[in-house]
């Protein structure tokens, strides 16, 4: 990206006019030699302009006469003196950053060495002038200071005027300091101010660092000579104070803070020098230990008395650490032992701040620091200097116990929130290891070989691949120790890194790896091969990344290799370019057709990708000509047009990106791209939309670049032939812009999809501001000519469109058009448009509003605006005078603000008589002119202008004062309805109700001329009288109004229509108001500008109003709306001059904060469960509070609100529970706003807390918010949910990384848990439930051990162990159930079977009286859930030494029928499956196989096999539970892993069949759909090739079991499964059915799975099965008997059934699997020459296939695409043979297909007949169609009804229009004579239909496509139609004639 470079503004040296005349004289002075006399005037002429850049010039060339003087030739008169003073004062005069004083510093640098110290005399002069006169407003310290540091700043003759006015710059600088200081204790609330201040701050300590640093050896030796309390002491000892008081004040940003400590260290070096007691007093300082600093001065220790004290920040140790590191130098040849204890303790001091840190910022001071420390100590080691030899290196050495805190130091924050921890983690871990390797001579000699080394690599690859610090610190290893090391220990690493590239989370780690380690590999593979093997290197290297690399592009699924395209392929071919061949060699070899699996991009989209990622980098060079010749053409015609939108993007990526942006585009290229763009049009995922924008902007740069080149090379070339050529290029180029211009202007027609307007506006924007739309413009393209009126109408209706997009693009682009084809110069049109804006401003569909405000913008550019408004204002008799503008020819600036004005007032004239109107009938408001369009429309017009400079302020001060008043008028009239307790209430739920009775009481108040027959009907508003009413049956006394129309039409009004007006007005009155306060400058009293036009106390009433809204309304709707208007004017308040206003929300904040502690139920605050709108109020009061400053107000509202939050000490009363309440909503609000972002990270602790401790209350509404509490607090630590797994890892923290974020929950979580452990005890047979216990083990069962935890951790989480385990005695079942849930992740992966053993010796051998059932259940559960996890992990131990069988065989008796409880017998054998099962469990192989027959015999002894099995399908409790356990333990022994159980598959006698068979005929219907769901999935393993294909599975009794089934099972979900199942038996043979002893014809099945389908319409899934299941039958029949199928009747229903199931508003299942049959069906029955199912069945399924192309549902629409896959091969073009194409292109080739099968079957006539009536349309669905949206439209403001936004029906029936006019010219047309009945009346059809088209668009207002859109489009769609159809049959008849 590159990036602007920021310009330094430059100023103009300005002095005042007495010194400027003082100096000229000076200047002018006689005498001295021509040089000096030259130099004068060089400056006199300087001192004279005011144009900055001439003076700078000048003073170059002051500086370079200088330079020339000589000492002998020049005089040392008061001239010369004159001209050094004059430029000393220009100096020491300007800002620190103008160029213009670096330009005299330069200057004064080059005098010569004789007159260096005359110039330093100057130059001090100067400077102490200003010392002396500075005055005592704070304000001129900030300008001194920064030329104070400039002379220190690579500027010597500066650095010696410091020196020499040393004893003034110190007590400046201090005094300086000291006095802003005091300032800042005055600044709470003002951020702004004191964000100043703090930067004046942290440049004066700066200036006093450098000062004191530059000037050490002075300062030493006037410390040294001079009387002890010398000024210079004193001025030291001040700065000392100031900097203590920084360093003590937690209100100090963290940047000054951090100076003020490296200031501390490196004044203390400067007074004591630089040996061993420096670092003495700093240890001292850092312990805040005063003995350890004796060795310093007494004044010096007086004066850090601050920094010694033990109540000191935490804070102060931090910054004092890193001023030691970065002021002592560590890298020296004598490092005595003091400051190598400094260097030991710097880090001790870092660790103990890790648990007592909370703020994010600290954690990354605290992580930085230490990383320094680490560079330091390498350092140190690096330069051989340690005293005692070893001490340092023993304690940096791997294995100590220094070294062992820093890495769990990086353990815990390798995770951390914060990028800049995680960094600073990542460089201390390689430090460390860089530590060891420079402290252990073996691990410096052959590191290979070092056991520390080792265990790292190993402990760090056994870690779990989902915790992100993994990766940098292997990458480390690999740095250190190359990619071999690594590859050899887990030769598998690529493939597992690459499969973890489809997670986005883990993607850029685990592709930083990649490269570190293929970079490090190819390296190794070069030096190893030495010159004559890299040849083999490199193919060992493909072998290794490229292979594995090409398999996932091939075969992944496209959404998960996004990111390797993002992040790893890119650099890889960075890293070997040659690979390219290689890549595309091995793509082109893999056979054409081998797509991979469904949803993958097959060969042809891995070599797109390959080649795109390719050229994007510049290893494809285009000399070598198209694409370095690597891919041939047609294969990347048929990548333009694939079913995949990523292989599309890839293959348009090639074509567009280039390195080069002036490389000619060739003639094949945009060949290609007229291939691509007309089916890529409408696409509905926004990413690809958006990639095909800027991926065609690109191409269009290339265009416009390389066309100037060409241009530029006409002008300059003389060789004729080449000029041709360049020409030949031009005109190419000309003609591509002109045909892309005509596509997409030709593509916004009415009715057009949403997603083709959008990408057709966008890229007619990117041509806009490219090239231009401009006719008189000097551009060679000259598109303008190309735009007709008729393109600018359509992109001017495309403003109505209801997507807002479109509208803003739409907006923008008519701004580009041509003047003259947009037309708004015309009077009469600029009127007509005017008038469609006004009427939809009061349209009562909220959408219109927005198409109003969209209008009235574009015409806030014409300059007859004003006029045209002032005819609509007579037309309606309104009192309106429009600003007129001062300037006839005014700048376009002017015009927008006087239209502005104009469009305001006129609006707000009308706005206030309709306020009028409403507060006397807010029903008639709502039915005839909803107040909000209007105020909608204001606020537009506003956001147009460029407030900062208004002219015509008098008037737009009193439009605003007046917009004010109207606002809370408008906002009183419908704020009774919005604030109600229940507005909903208004549609009559409950007559007779008391919130009935409230609410007519509400509506009585609004409008007491109305009666409120509102509740009881729709309400009717005419203008006739009572007796001849319209429409609904009403009240007799009902009122009269008159109709805006006039025409007597009554209103309809329903409910919802008048609280749409309300809520949208509420929402418009916020939205204008926020948009004044936000936009509009403010007039202070301060500074009488003419610029403000809004005052402090409007700003303050506007807060008042808001403050209202947000702590009085009751419902959501009002507060959210009134919230987004308040945060705007928060926003403003922060940054606006007013110190008035900068305080107010401090203020606010402490009142809401005070009402809320004494809120009680007869508080005005609005006590809802949510507390409504107080946490808003709250919310947008501190998100205004700047992030970079202290966050005071957050801090005190946090302290109050968790005070509140936790529960009153004397019990719940009403005085203490709603401020809780209130104070637990509003801690919510305030934890998800991701404004406050890590700020609020320190109070989560205090906030679970009182989450967990509201749980207790007795009080439901306590109760209910701290659940809402806590559920956000838990998404705010651990992170939003990661996927559908509750429990996923990804959503996990280590417990030690969890505790030292939040270390205050270690000791409040265990107490907790001990306390609720110890009231679970079921002995006792009371169920006793702790009510915090549930959301104690939600947070623990998050938390995990790392296996990177040392032993000595003192945050462990072994002492919650023993208390999880004892929930598991719970009576409650859940509660067991969370137990040995939140028991797994406690547990360490090779503690697990120990753990198993403990559990299980706790259960009894024996049944026995005192048996707990509870307890064994709980602990049977942990059991299990630690087996599974046990078996999931992929870094589990090799089983050894402990054998849970042992534990086990002993206690088999709870799975018998010993045990009477169901429940426990279930889980025993969910245990003993998961032992037995495929998993590796930690059971010896011998005891495993005699475990299993003991199971398998309890298996077969159990309910589900013996003959007195489970008859009654209701048992006792558990026993579905139990039998579904039996029936997992049965189908792992006999269908999931046969072989494993020893029970072969073939043969009678298997146990195998017999158990399946028993699970088939269960009575209880679960465990037969468990049994169908795994056949099921066994069988598509195998069909899917996953799994081993076994010729005797399944057998034929099993068959025959399923047949029996289908035909007689009556659970719906069970038949649905068992047809499932019968459909994958059936796609490769036909199955034999039999009825009991019958066995049935294929006919008779296939009778009775239609009638199944039919019968079951209603349920999605059954319905689908039979009608796959029937579909396969019917192939296979078709199969059988090509020609005699025809006489099987059923072969019709089920074509119709099909064809039904490809219905726009069936289910998206169905229409699936309608696409899946029809797909399969290609070959056998759409496309058979035999047309076994007769003409017309085969054309209506050709229909239903073209319907689900132009689905809406995308998925539906690729799956029907995939019919060009099955076509026989003699249909196909070459072209796309086994190609999957996109839904356009399969629809247009479907068309053309079915034509050549019309000709193919001897059916032309009838096809030319079938394809018009298709392109005339179904006119009775059509009608009915619109008819229910014009209904939905009027009654139901919302409710849109099916829409399919996708399809087109213009270019449907144009694309049906062109394939008919290819057939009438086929062979074989002569018999369409016989139909010519047919004919006449198709023709009579479309006459008809086209007359009544014409006949409905004339009778629709004017303007139709903005007053009624949608019924426009529909008749335009229909005309177009009727038009082509006309068309088609005229061509007909006269070739019927002419034949």
């Amino acid at each position: 990206m590159v990036t602007k470079k920021k310009t330094m503004k430059v100023e103009a040296v300005v002095l005042d006019k007495d010194r400027l005349d003082k100096l000229i004289v000076s200047l002018s002075v006689d005498g001295g030699d021509e040089w000096i006399r030259q130099l004068a005037q060089t400056l006199q002429d300087c001192l004279a302009l005011t144009d900055p850049m001439q003076q700078i010039q000048l003073v170059k060339k002051a500086g370079s006469q200088l330079e020339l003087l000589s000492e002998e030739e020049t005089s040392r008169g008061p001239l010369l003196q004159a001209c050094l003073h004059t430029m000393a004062l220009i100096y020491t005069s300007l800002l620190a950053k103008n160029p213009l004083r670096r330009a005299s510093a330069s200057a004064l640098s080059s005098v010569p060495d004789w007159l260096q110290e005359q110039t330093v005399s100057c130059l001090s002069a100067c400077l102490s002038d200003r010392l002396s006169t500075v005055g005592s407003d704070h304000t001129s310290y900030s300008h001194l200071i920064d030329s104070i540091t400039a002379c220190l700043d690579a500027f010597p003759l500066g650095e010696r005027c410091i020196h020499r006015l040393l004893a003034e710059v110190l007590p400046f600088l201090h005094k300086a300091l000291s006095e802003y200081l005091q300032l800042n204790s005055g600044l709470a609330g003002r951020h702004v101010v004191q964000a100043q201040l703090m930067h004046s701050c942290l440049a004066a300590v700066k200036a006093s660092m450098l000062v004191v640093q530059r000037s050490q050896e002075l300062i030493s030796a006037v410390l040294q000579a001079v009387h002890p309390h010398c000024t210079l002491q004193l001025t030291l000892s001040g700065l000392l104070d100031c900097y203590t008081h920084i360093l003590t004040d937690e209100d100090f940003l963290q940047s000054v803070q951090s100076t003020a400590g490296m200031a501390v260290v490196l004044l203390t070096r400067s007074v004591m020098g630089s040996g061993d007691g420096v670092a003495a007093v700093v240890a001292g300082l850092l312990q805040g230990s005063e003995q350890s600093g004796e060795c310093a001065p007494v004044w010096l220790r007086q004066s850090c008395t601050g920094l010694y004290d033990s109540g000191r920040p935490a804070g102060v140790s931090l910054y004092l650490c890193h001023g030691a590191l970065a002021m002592l130098n560590w890298r020296g040849a004598t490092q005595g032992p003091q400051r190598e204890q400094l260097l030991l303790l710097v880090p001790h001091t870092l660790l103990a701040l890790d648990t007592s840190v909370k703020e994010s910022s600290t954690a990354m001071v605290v992580a930085r620091v230490l990383t320094l420390w680490s560079g330091a100590a390498l350092d140190s080691l690096q330069g051989g200097l340690s005293s005692p030899p070893g001490l340092l290196q023993d304690s940096l050495r791997g294995g100590s116990e220094l070294q062992g805190q820093l890495l769990e130091h990086v353990y815990t924050h390798w995770e951390h929130p914060l990028d800049g921890v995680r960094h600073q983690t990542r460089a201390l871990f390689k430090n460390l290891l860089l530590l060891h390797q420079h402290s252990s001579p073996l691990a410096f000699s052959d590191p290979y070989r070092d056991p520390y080394f080792t265990q790292l690599t190993h402990n760090l690859l056994g870690l779990e691949w989902h915790q992100r610090g993994k990766y940098g610190s292997l990458a480390c290893l690999v740095e250190l120790l190359g990619a071999g090391y690594l590859l050899a220990l887990d030769p598998q690493l690529p493939s597992r890194l690459l499969g973890l590239m489809g997670d986005q989370t883990l993607a850029p780690y685990a592709s930083d790896l990649l490269e570190r380690l293929f970079v490090s590999h190819k390296a190794q593979l070069v030096e190893e091969g030495g010159t004559g093997g890299t040849e083999v290197g490199m193919e060992r290297w493909h072998q290794t990344w490229v292979t594995p690399l090409l398999q996932v592009l091939c075969r992944a699924r496209l959404d998960q290799t996004t990111y390797i395209l993002d992040y790893f392929l890119p650099k890889l071919l960075r890293c070997s370019p040659s690979s390219l061949a290689h890549m595309v060699q091995a793509l082109q070899d893999t056979p054409p057709c081998s797509s991979g699996p469904p949803g993958s991009r097959g060969a042809l989209g891995a070599l797109m990708t390959c080649l795109r990622a390719a050229r994007s980098q510049g290893v494809v060079q285009s000399e070598e000509g198209l694409w370095g010749g690597l891919v041939p053409l047609f294969l990347l015609r048929q990548a333009l047009v694939h079913k995949h939108d990523q292989v599309r993007m890839d293959a348009l990526g090639l074509l567009c990106e280039s390195h080069r942006r002036t490389e000619v585009l060739a003639s094949q290229e945009m060949e290609l791209l007229q291939h691509f763009l007309p089916s890529s049009l409408n696409s509905q995922s926004p990413g690809v939309r958006q990639l095909t924008v800027s991926l065609l902007k690109k191409l269009l740069c290339r265009v416009k670049d390389s066309g100037q080149s060409l241009q530029r090379r006409l002008v300059q070339e003389r060789d004729q032939g080449q000029k041709d050529r360049d020409q030949h290029i031009l005109d190419t180029y000309k003609e591509f812009l002109c045909w892309l211009c005509e596509s997409l202007f030709g593509v916004l027609l009415p009715g057009a999809s949403f997603s083709t307007c959008l990408t057709a506006l966008h890229l007619l924007c990117q041509l806009a501001h490219l090239f231009t739309f401009n006719t008189g413009s000097d551009d060679v393209f000259s598109l303008g000519e190309m735009v007709t009126p008729a393109h600018a109408q359509n992109v001017l209706y495309c403003i109505a469109s209801n997507f807002l997009e479109v509208k803003q693009l739409a907006s923008a682009l008519l701004r580009q058009l041509p003047p003259s084809a947009v037309g708004l110069q015309e009077p009469g049109r600029m009127q007509s448009l005017l008038q469609a804006a006004l009427d939809l401003s009061t349209s009562t569909k909220p959408f219109d509003s927005v198409t109003a405000a969209h209008l009235f913008n574009l015409f806030l550019h014409q300059p007859d605006l004003p006029q045209a408004l002032l005819l609509c204002a007579q037309e309606q008799g309104l009192s309106f005078q429009p600003p007129a503008l001062t300037q006839p020819q005014a700048f376009e600036a002017l015009t927008l603000e006087t239209n502005a004005l104009a469009v305001v007032q006129f609006l707000l004239l009308c706005l206030k008589a309709e306020v009028v109107k409403a507060e006397s009938s807010l029903l008639l408001a709502a039915a005839s002119y909803p107040l909000y369009g209007r105020a909608h429309c204001i606020t537009a017009a506003l956001q147009q202008l460029n407030t900062g400079c208004l002219t015509l302020t008098g008037q737009w001060r009193s439009v605003v004062s007046e917009l004010i008043t109207v606002s809370y008028r408008m906002s009183d009239v419908v704020s009774p309805v919005v604030q109600s307790s229940s507005p909903e209430g208004l549609i009559p739920m409950d007559t007779d109700s008391e919130t009935s009775a409230g609410l007519q009481r509400i509506l009585q108040e609004i409008q007491p001329r109305d009666t409120n027959d509102f509740f009881t009907s729709a309400r009717e508003l005419d203008t006739e009288p009572p007796g001849q009413e319209n429409g609904l049956a009403g009240p007799t006394d009902r009122p009269q109004h008159d109709s805006t129309g006039g025409s007597g039409e009554g209103y309809r009004v329903t409910a919802q229509m008048v609280l749409v007006c309300c809520w949208r007005s509420m929402k418009e009155v916020s939205m204008v108001l926020g948009q004044v306060c936000q936009s509009l400058p403010l007039r202070t009293s301060s500074k009488h500008s003419d610029q403000g036009l809004i005052t402090e106390e409007q700003v303050e009433g506007v807060g008042m109003y808001f403050r209202q809204q947000l702590l009085q309304s009751r419902h959501r709707g009002a507060f959210e709306l009134a919230y987004v208007g308040f945060v705007r004017l928060t926003d403003m308040l922060c940054r606006s001059g007013s110190r008035t206003l900068q305080q107010l929300p401090g203020r606010w904040l402490t009142e809401v904060l005070q009402e809320v502690k004494s809120s009680d139920p007869s508080s005005k605050l609005c006590a809802t469960r949510r507390s409504a709108g107080i946490p808003f109020y709250i919310q947008a009061l501190l998100s205004s509070e700047p992030k970079s400053s202290s966050c005071s107000l957050l801090k005190m509202t946090m302290r109050e609100l968790t005070a509140l939050a936790m529960p009153s000490p004397d019990g719940a009363t009403d005085q203490t529970t709603v401020p809780q309440v209130h104070a637990l909503n509003i801690l919510r609000a305030l934890y998800r706003d991701t404004r406050l972002g890590e700020n609020i990270i320190p109070f989560v602790s205090e906030g679970m807390q009182a989450a967990v401790l509201g749980f207790t209350s007795p009080v439901w509404a306590v109760r209910n918010s701290s659940t809402l509490l806590f559920s956000t607090l838990i998404t705010r630590i651990f992170g939003v949910k990661k996927g559908k797994d509750e429990h996923s890892k990804e959503n996990r923290m280590t417990g030690r990384e969890f505790f030292t974020r939040f270390p205050a929950l270690y000791p409040f979580l265990l107490s907790q848990l001990e306390g609720a452990a110890a009231s679970v005890d079921s002995d006792s047979g009371q169920v006793i439930l702790h009510p915090s216990l549930f959301l104690l083990l939600l947070v623990l069962g998050r938390l995990f051990p790392s296996p990177m935890d040392g032993s000595s951790s003192p945050l462990g989480l072994a002492p919650f162990m023993p208390f999880i385990i004892r929930c598991g005695r719970s009576a409650v079942y859940r509660t067991r159930e969370m137990a040995a849930r939140a028991l797994v992740p406690f547990v360490m992966v090779t503690q697990v079977p120990s753990t198993i053993q403990t559990l299980l010796e706790d259960l009894p051998l024996e049944p026995g009286t005192r048996t707990q059932q509870n307890h064994i259940h709980g602990t049977l559960l942990q059991v299990l859930f630690l087996l599974r996890s046990y078996q999931t992990d992929t870094h589990r131990p090799q089983a050894a030494g402990s054998d849970i069988s042992q534990a086990l065989r002993p206690r088999l008796w709870l799975a018998s029928r010993q045990n009477l409880c169901l429940v426990t017998r279930a889980v025993f054998v969910d245990v003993l499956g998961a032992v037995c099962g495929p998993l590796a469990a930690p059971v010896g192989d011998s005891e495993l196989k005699e475990l299993r027959g003991e199971t398998l015999a309890l298996l077969m002894a159990s309910e589900l096999v013996t003959p007195g099995g489970p008859s009654a399908v209701c048992g006792p409790p558990g026993t579905t539970q139990y039998l579904l356990s039996l029936a997992r333990l049965a189908l792992s022994a006999s269908v999931e892993s046969p072989l494993l159980w020893g029970m072969g598959e073939d043969g009678t006698t298997s146990r195998g069949p017999l158990l399946l068979g028993c699970l088939l005929q269960c009575p209880h219907y679960e465990v037969r759909e468990l049994a169908l769901g795994e056949v099921l999935r066994r069988l598509e393993r195998e069909r899917d090739g996953e799994g081993e294909r076994s010729s005797h599975w399944p057998q034929e009794t099993i068959i025959s079991h399923l047949t029996t089934l289908a035909l007689h099972e009556a659970h719906p979900q069970s038949l649905a499964k068992v047809l499932q199942v019968l459909s994958v038996l059936s796609v490769n043979s036909d199955l034999l059915w039999r009825d009991g002893l019958r066995t049935l014809t294929q006919a008779e099945v296939l009778e009775r799975v239609l009638t199944l389908a039919e019968g079951f319409a209603h349920s999605v899934e059954l319905h689908c099965a039979s009608l796959t299941l029937a579909s396969r039958l019917v192939v296979h029949l078709v199969h059988g008997d090509p020609q005699g199928v025809a006489a099987v009747a059923c072969l019709g229903r089920w074509g119709a059934l099909v064809s039904q199931s490809c219905g726009v508003e069936q289910n998206a299942e169905v229409k699936m699997m309608a696409a899946e049959v029809l797909v399969n069906a290609t070959p056998t029955l759409l496309t058979s020459p035999n047309l076994p199912l007769g003409v017309s069945h085969t054309v209506s399924l050709w229909r239903g296939l073209f319907t689900l192309l132009q689905d809406e549902d995308q998925d539906v629409r690729d799956r029907a695409a995939d019919f060009i896959s099955n076509l026989p091969t003699h249909l196909l073009n070459p072209d796309v043979a086994c190609v999957s194409v996109c839904p356009p292109v399969a629809l247009d080739m479907g068309v053309g297909l079915l034509c050549q099968l019309f000709q193919l079957w001897g059916q032309v006539p009838m096809g030319i007949l079938t394809l018009t009536e298709w392109l005339l349309g179904d006119q009775e669905q059509e009608t009915a169609t619109a008819e229910a949206t014009g209904l939905d439209e009027e009654d139901f403001l919302f409710e849109k009804g099916d829409l399919n936004l996708w399809a087109e029906p213009v270019q449907w029936a144009r694309l049906l229009h062109r394939h008919l006019g290819v057939l009438s010219k086929a062979p074989g047309l002569t018999a369409l004579n016989q139909h010519q009945a047919e004919l006449l009346r198709l023709s009579a059809q479309a006459e008809a239909l086209s007359l009544a088209t014409q006949q409905a668009l004339e009778g629709l207002p004017a303007l139709p496509q903005f007053s009624c859109t949608i019924e426009h489009a529909r008749l335009a769609l229909q005309q177009e139609r009727a038009t082509l159809a006309l068309a088609i049959l005229g061509t007909l008849r006269q070739t019927g004639l002419s034949g």
